[in-house]
């Protein structure tokens, strides 16, 4: 109920709703502990023969329901209280067993309608009162539930569990990549994560309330034969009936109390098997049936001229035969007419009719006009970022196909505004025919600053490092990061998954690697345009603030290089606030860009910390050696802050060091950080930068006095 409309009622009637709310709560919770009790209360109180009929007809209703709600069910989860029917069933049919077995052993020596109805109709017209065609067809029914459907389902959901545990950590991995990426939302990331989760202990529950069906199937061929036995000794011996009339009363009776429980055990087997071993898809299992199995005439056409053929034999059925060929070649020749209708049938994705119509459709759309005198209008401005794509690739970026690329790098996109603290440009997207079928191209102000190609239709399997085993596929690497991976077909998807392997669609990979590419050269991204954007923003909140500092104490440009200078070391902007107070304060002082860029990097210390080591409050940081230390800052001290003074084996030295000490902190599992004193900290870092991207640099000024610091290496020891 809405809440408003809860405020505009009455005291007594808001009261008198919540107390309905309530009371509807409390009744739900009492239903669980009310059937068990009543399960309890079968087995051990002796029951009428109409209550018996009662609860059979609802047992057998329910396992219709069951089945029915088994093949309406999308995916496995939509049913996810299964297992726990599974068992309140199994334990419902037991107790009916005691139930009757009770009432057939007591009261059986006056008629087949001691037990109820039920039994009696299941007895008599189901098997036509003939005990031996009961027995036969009740062993029949108990060998199928049994050694088939059960023993099945059983081992589906025994292989499932399996699947679904091993599969988990690969599964975990796509989602926080997806999320890094910025193709989810948190909220959607944890809704994936519980899935997960959940579809582990769905087939873990499947596989031990199996076991139960097993046990039940076992039951009913124990109860039944006691109950014969055991009427048998009943009849002769305390109610002197003949042997005849005692064997054919009480085995009636018997066979007509065990069909009663083995045909909706069957049915719920039937609906376990269903549930375990579909492949999850967006259509029930009927639509997905019928759309598939009946999905090509020419298979109809062939079924029907074979059929057909066989029905031209001398001794076969020829009227049947003939007509339920007629039937499929004229549900053939319909199902063709239909697509001839329609425009006939669309090629498949990936096949090479598809592959040639996107082909032309590209060349179409690229067409060149007619020569024109050439004017201003022919100088088009280069795009700040462009992705071009070959043919193959266009389904990713059409709409009309069911491409998803687009939907993600609007994901990056905002992402990127949130985490980083400015709006990148506009992708534009374009098909380039000159490109390989399936490859792809990223550019930054028309140059191309990253390449590969991604296979529509199939999957990267990514070795994140502690993956077992090898994969059938092409060889390659993980066009963002450079990790081993290999291009597999969709049905090698799990398996890849059990393995460890990090498994992606081509569109996830082309997303995540313009995504690298964004954040990587995010100081290119920011222009004039871009600066004065955040100073508009930052102005609606903190108008005075921007007025004082742009362009009477600052100019834009110089803002701008501080900017760049702090993107270009990895450092956010998010905290506008912070830089341009910091810029306001020191601004009359010096109007250099790179001793500005220090001292927002020391008031931004804490966030940069933070962005670096996420937790902990211990820094585990790599340092350099004193007499490396004192060197240094008499070069700098003779060079200026260039560092062209540096002798070039001396460079050498401390670039190879600074790249084995990175190698054992990145192995110990923390960010690779290098803390030298302020002066040194913008000749290091620049020197550093194109040799060691991954390694940061900060100064001694930049680290919070609340923080730890632990020195793992020495740079310049030896």
């Amino acid at each position: 109920m809405n809440p408003l409309d809860r405020l505009r009622m009455p005291p007594w009637l808001a009261g008198r709703v919540d107390s309905l709310g309530m009371n509807r709560a409390a009744s739900k919770s009492l239903a669980a502990p009310i059937l068990i009790i009543m399960l309890l209360a079968m087995m051990v109180l002796p029951l009428p023969a109409f209550i018996l009929d009662l609860f059979f007809s609802f047992n057998i209703a329910l396992s219709i329901i069951v089945l029915l709600t088994s093949l309406y069910t999308v995916k496995p989860l939509d049913f996810m209280a299964f297992p726990t029917v599974l068992l309140v069933s199994t334990m419902l049919r037991l107790a009916l067993n005691v139930a009757s077995t009770r009432v057939v052993l007591t009261e059986g020596h006056t008629g087949t309608a001691a037990a109820g109805k039920v039994i009696e109709a299941f007895g008599h017209f189901l098997i036509g009162g003939n005990y031996t065609v009961g027995i036969v067809v009740f062993i029949i029914l108990t060998i199928i539930n049994f050694t088939v459907v059960t023993k099945g389902a059983g081992r589906i959901a025994e292989v499932g569990a399996r699947f679904a545990l091993d599969a988990m950590p690969g599964k975990q991995m796509a989602i926080d990549a997806d999320l890094n990426a910025g193709l989810i939302g948190e909220a959607e990331a944890r809704k994936r994560r519980s899935e997960v989760s959940m579809e582990a202990e769905f087939y873990g529950a499947m596989d031990g309330a199996s076991k139960y069906v097993r046990g039940d199937a076992i039951a009913g061929i124990l109860v039944t034969v006691i109950n014969i036995v055991g009427g048998l000794l009943v009849g002769l011996i305390q109610h002197d009936m003949g042997f005849g009339e005692a064997l054919k009363v009480y085995t009636l009776l018997a066979i007509g109390d065990g069909l009663v429980a083995q045909i909706p055990s069957l049915v719920i087997s039937i609906a376990a098997g269903i549930v375990v071993s579909r492949v999850a898809s967006e259509q029930d299992i009927g639509t997905q049936v019928i759309g598939q199995l009946f999905a090509k005439p020419q298979v109809l056409y062939i079924t029907g001229g074979i059929i057909g053929g066989m029905g031209l034999i001398p001794g076969m059925p020829n009227l049947v035969f003939l007509l339920l060929a007629g039937v499929l070649i004229g549900s053939g020749y319909l199902m063709s007419k239909r697509d001839r209708a329609g425009g006939g049938a669309t090629p498949a994705p990936g096949t090479p009719a598809a592959e040639a119509a996107a082909a032309s459709a590209a060349a179409a759309a690229t067409a060149p006009p007619e020569q024109e005198e050439a004017s201003w209008q022919d100088i088009l401005p280069v795009d700040t970022l462009g992705l071009e794509v070959g043919y193959r690739l266009i389904p990713l970026v059409d709409k009309t196909q069911g491409g998803e690329l687009l939907k993600r790098i609007k994901g990056i996109r905002k992402k990127f505004a949130q985490e980083v603290g400015f709006l990148a440009p506009p992708v534009h997207i374009r098909d380039n025919l000159e490109l390989k079928p399936s490859a792809y191209r990223i550019a930054l102000k028309g140059v191309e600053v990253g390449a590969g190609e991604a296979f529509n239709g199939q999957f990267l399997a990514i070795n994140p490092g502690m993956a077992s085993g090898a994969l059938p596929g092409l060889v390659t690497e993980d066009p963002a990061f450079g990790l081993p991976a290999v291009w597999i077909d969709a049905g090698l998807r799990d398996q890849a998954q059990n393995m460890g392997y990090t498994v992606v669609d081509a569109g996830t990979v082309v997303a995540t690697h313009l995504n690298h590419l964004i954040t990587t050269h995010a100081s290119e991204l920011l222009g004039r345009a871009e600066v004065q954007a955040l100073l508009d923003h930052l102005g609606k909140e903190s108008p005075k603030l921007v007025e004082d500092l742009v362009p009477k104490m600052l100019s834009l440009s110089t803002l701008q290089k501080v900017l760049q200078n702090l993107l270009a070391e990895g450092v956010h902007i998010r905290d506008m606030r912070s830089i341009i107070e910091t810029l306001a304060e020191h601004t009359a002082h010096t109007q250099d860009p790179n001793e500005l860029t220090a001292l927002v990097r020391i008031s931004l210390g804490r966030a940069i910390v933070q962005q670096l080591f996420p937790t902990g409050g211990e820094l585990s940081v790599m340092t350099l050696d004193n007499r490396l230390e004192r060197l240094l800052m008499q070069a700098l001290a003779a060079s200026g802050p260039d560092g062209a003074g540096i002798e070039p084996g001396l460079a050498d030295t401390i670039a190879q060091q600074a790249q084995q000490a990175a190698a054992q902190q990145e192995a110990l599992g923390v960010t690779p950080v290098l803390l030298v004193p302020g002066p040194l900290r913008t000749l290091l870092s620049r020197f550093l930068r194109r040799a060691l991207p991954q390694l940061k640099v900060l100064s001694h000024a930049e680290i919070p006095e609340t923080k730890t610091i632990r020195v793992t290496a020495l740079v310049g020891a030896q």
